[in-house]
């Protein structure tokens, strides 16, 4: 069992252990000695970028001085979102890229998220060995000096050209009016920036970062600000992204609030249509609603579930061969184009093809009928595998039985948090409400 990464990377409270600074200086020197020991690096090139937390900078000093002290070399692109990295990392050779950021969380929490030199997650297996050595009593290097971080803010034009060429060359967006929630997060430095430069007409919200406000009542969790503003200011759409910019949400023009999940199934139909969606299947995760699956079954479109974080629908993508993938909540990979979920990617790659397409989107949206879903958080003492809890998996038997095959039960439990997750989906919305009430109950009775 993993004890410092979770489902994306290590996250935690700013200043506590495990993102205490003599930690993230340690998780440094831990990640530059595997670089040298197991990719035979012998001076390892690690790109750093943040987001806007009041804590970032910080934790980036400290992780740099873990990186020097292995002999690492540390280039900073200061304030970009998570994609940018990854993308970066690749494009430009690094051997790693780390990005300083919590994600969606609030300004209080702060994470390390890392990347190989092909721009994609650690699998399991890699961030096992670097939490090894951060955790062993044995792990003592001799502490060498690598050279002192550079700035590379330069670099992030290569990324803005790369988002660019995604839709193709000019102004496709000309006469567009978007509307931009960014989060107060990493991604008020790109979206407005390459919206713009295609000729979209941009109205910004969220992008007056204060190193405090980031996620607050804004960006993908929060959307219903944006929404409010898409219809007041009559824009055609907007796009919500969370604070480190990997996901996104979409706004119709009426102010229905779109997730993933739509984003999913109107890319799938135009990859399908244009040819380009490999093996006619999309992945997704086990929280995707049910209307998905049986919408792109209608289409002849293949659906596979993949456990929840978007590092595991690329797993499943790449053992498969597929094109395209994405979470309900907003992480939409396009392998074509990166090797992560990017938000802004997603949401250019969106608006161009409901332009190429001449989709209605607010008319379309509205004959979609997700299946009722309920989603409940449990905040837990203890995370013990869900399988040897048996009064829990009776209880889990019991309900599946009575919805019969019209609906879906998934226990899970959070990869950054103490919290088990309870998610009920069935046609009966009041059956399941019901039935997620006693699962919550019940994991807080025997796990709380």
């Amino acid at each position: 069992m993993r004890h410092l990464f979770g489902t994306d990377g290590i996250r935690g409270v700013a200043g506590e252990f495990p993102l205490d600074a003599s930690t993230v200086e340690r998780i440094g020197l831990a990640l530059t000695w595997t670089l040298r020991d197991e990719e035979s690096v012998e001076a390892p090139r690690v790109l750093v970028g943040r987001d806007t937390r009041e804590s970032g900078e910080k934790l980036e000093a400290a992780l740099s001085r873990g990186i020097a002290q292995a002999g690492g070399a540390v280039s900073l692109v200061g304030v970009v979102t998570t994609p940018a990295v990854a993308h970066l990392t690749l494009a430009a050779g690094f051997d790693a890229g780390v990005v300083i950021s919590a994600s969606h969380n609030a300004f209080q929490d702060n994470g390390i998220k890392v990347f190989s030199r092909r721009g994609m997650k650690l699998p399991d297996h890699e961030e096992a060995g670097i939490e090894r050595r951060i955790l062993g009593d044995d792990f003592h290097p001799a502490p060498r000096t690598g050279p002192v971080p550079i700035g590379a803010e330069d670099l992030l034009e290569r990324y803005l050209n790369s988002l660019v060429q995604a839709v193709g060359a000019g102004r496709p967006f000309v006469g567009v009016r978007v509307a931009l929630d960014c989060a107060h997060g990493a991604a008020t430095r790109i979206a407005p920036e390459i919206f713009t430069r295609l000729g979209a007409q941009t109205l910004l919200l969220g992008g007056s970062p204060d190193g405090r406000n980031i996620n607050s009542r804004c960006g993908s969790l929060h959307p219903e600000s944006l929404a409010e503003t898409v219809v007041k200011e009559s824009t055609d759409l907007g796009f919500a992204f969370d604070g480190d910019g990997d996901r996104v949400v979409a706004v119709d023009r009426s102010g229905r609030i779109l997730d993933g999940d739509y984003i999913l199934y109107l890319a799938a139909e135009d990859l399908k249509e244009r040819g380009l969606l490999s093996g006619g299947t999309v992945v997704a995760t086990v929280m995707s609603n049910l209307w998905l699956e049986k919408a792109l079954a209608s289409a002849g479109i293949r659906m596979m579930r993949a456990p929840v974080g978007d590092k595991y629908v690329l797993e499943a993508m790449q053992r498969g061969g597929f094109a395209l993938g994405g979470e309900q909540s907003g992480h939409i990979i396009f392998l074509r184009d990166a090797t992560t979920g990017d938000g802004v990617l997603t949401a250019l790659k969106f608006l161009d093809l409901l332009r190429r397409r001449r989709i209605d989107l607010s008319h379309w949206a509205a004959s979609i009928t997700p299946c009722p879903q309920i989603l409940l958080n449990v905040r837990v003492g203890s995370k013990p595998p869900l399988e040897g809890v048996a009064e829990i998996q009776r209880a889990v038997a019991l309900a599946e039985r009575e919805l019969k095959g019209s609906g879906r039960v998934l226990l899970r439990y959070s990869g950054t948090e103490p919290i088990l997750r309870v998610m009920v989906e069935g046609e009966d919305e009041a059956q399941i409400s019901r039935t997620a009430s006693e699962l919550r109950d019940l994991v807080a009775a025997r796990l709380g």
